[in-house]
């Protein structure tokens, strides 16, 4: 870890039997064990609060042992060099989309966020919380890194645009829209008939502000929290894709720590992917009106024509070949046929 552990006989079973006997623990000066949490989201979306709030709990049932230090909005740099420093054991803990820059090196992650691929939230959490999301952490495992158990939902996707409508396919032709790294983006957008640029998600508020790209796409959470809207002007709904962030650890890092102390940080990240879903899914009821009020224009086209596209693009069964028939079957036993 970032400070030195004393692995002595470090444990913090006895905190805890102190605190189930009604004993308060003096908490430590400073804790044993600090690690670094780190993801591209905002100060003010719901990950960081409730990322915030795990790290609180953390340091409270390990009597002050524990110390999680969450580094939200690409403190700790882009997504491509977070992942690199959490491969390499300088970033403990890191949120990232499996569509982004974690398919890069897991591409089989990225297999939810297929175009138009789940019709609800019902659908997403039967699929990743059950026989796909156990498939692709297993995946995940195998490139040293340790998934936690629940993903952390990053909404559906919506795309806005700073000087156009977007109503159909035809609409997106030769578009300039900013995508995060990750092919699976770049490949539906293609399809689409667009122009994707990979953009890591420190760099689009500029990237929009001076016409590098002139759309982009993102849940509405993100708009918001990332302040788009300055720099946009239209939005359609799409819901073309859903995303979401795994929570992946560094291997060594994470079978370093003892037992206990992994139980309890793994317990408090997955509790806090839980009521983040809960916050996602209230703000995707309240946000659009407080969006319109920014100025946002929205509007909601017919999705049929850009399933059809990408369908007749070939789209699907391009991604077919690459995903494999194990992971598609799955995929297609949780969503229906594709294609």
């Amino acid at each position: 870890m970032h400070k030195a552990i004393s692995r002595r006989t470090f444990s913090i079973g006895l905190g805890g039997t102190a605190a189930a006997l009604g004993l308060r623990a003096r908490p430590a000066k400073a804790a044993d064990i600090t690690l670094k949490f780190a993801f591209n989201l905002a100060e003010s979306h719901p990950i960081t609060t409730r990322s915030r709030e795990a790290a609180a709990r953390i340091l409270a049932e390990t009597n002050g042992k524990v110390e999680v230090r969450v580094f939200p909005n690409n403190q700790l740099g882009g997504d491509t060099d977070m992942l690199s420093q959490t491969r390499a054991g300088g970033i403990d803990l890191f949120l990232n989309s499996g569509i982004n820059v974690l398919s890069t090196i897991v591409p089989s992650a990225s297999i939810y966020g297929l175009g138009f691929l789940f019709p609800d939230y019902a659908t997403v959490w039967k699929t990743m919380d059950g026989e796909l999301g156990a498939a692709l952490r297993a995946r995940i495992a195998k490139a040293n890194l340790i998934p936690m158990e629940k993903m952390w939902d990053n909404g559906f996707r919506q795309i806005t645009t700073s000087s156009k409508v977007i109503n159909s396919p035809a609409d997106l032709k030769n578009f300039k829209i900013r995508v995060p790294v990750g092919a699976l983006w770049t490949s539906m957008f293609q399809a689409l008939g667009a122009a994707p640029t990979s953009i890591n998600y420190n760099e689009l508020y500029s990237a929009l502000q001076t016409k590098v790209v002139d759309g982009q796409e993102n849940s509405l959470a993100n708009i918001f929290t990332a302040n788009l809207f300055e720099v946009q002007r239209y939005c359609a709904i799409t819901n073309h894709m859903w995303d979401a962030f795994f929570c992946v650890a560094n291997k060594r890092n994470w079978e370093a720590l003892p037992v206990d102390v992994r139980e309890i940080v793994a317990k408090n990240i997955n509790l806090a992917a839980l009521a983040e879903r809960e916050d996602m899914a209230k703000l995707s009821t309240t946000l659009k009106d407080t969006l319109t009020a920014k100025g946002l224009v929205f509007n909601e086209p017919d999705i049929a024509p850009f399933r059809a596209a990408l369908r007749d693009a070939g789209f699907y069964t391009d991604w077919r070949k690459r995903f494999g028939e194990e992971l598609w079957g799955i995929l297609e036993r949780n969503v229906g046929p594709l294609g």
